[in-house]
């Protein structure tokens, strides 16, 4: 089984539960980690306030990140990863609801290794879950990342 966990960055409390429905639907043993927050999910990424001890909250094998938050956005969050340099090769997939063809070039722009729209179906959902667990968590090799005392 995968320890590195997947860290899952989503306000939205009905999507939390989905994706982590289709992630156990797709077999996907990988703990999840939610961040309700950019600001969150950035505590949990720099391993810092609740997130301090490293054993408990390892960093990710990929981030899924949503684009549309309150606060810092799904922007904001790729932005501040691309600058670290220890977490500069860490794996983003931005899931969200959006398929705005500025919003995809945006995220490409800043980064992010693949763009997924949610979609509206269950199955469709855990298709994409198979298909994100086959390609990037069980054949593509992970980058080293690592956490910099700052």
């Amino acid at each position: 089984m995968n320890m590195t966990p997947i860290l899952l960055v989503e306000d939205s409390e009905d999507n939390v539960f989905l994706v982590r429905h289709a992630m156990q639907k797709a077999g996907i043993t990988a703990r999840l980690e939610v961040a309700t927050s950019g600001e969150q999910a950035i505590e949990y990424l720099g391993g810092i306030n609740g997130y301090s001890d490293w054993n408990q909250f390892p960093l990710p094998s990929i981030v899924l990140l949503d684009l549309k938050m309150p606060g810092m956005d799904g922007f904001d969050v790729l932005k501040w990863i691309r600058q670290r340099p220890g977490l500069k090769a860490l794996r983003v997939a931005m899931l969200t609801s959006s398929d705005m063809p500025s919003e995809i070039k945006m995220a490409h722009d800043l980064g992010a290794n693949i763009f997924l729209t949610k979609p509206v179906q269950l199955e469709r959902l855990v298709q994409i879950m198979k298909t994100l667990n086959e390609h990037w968590l069980q054949q593509a090799q992970s980058p080293a990342v690592t956490r910099e005392l700052t």
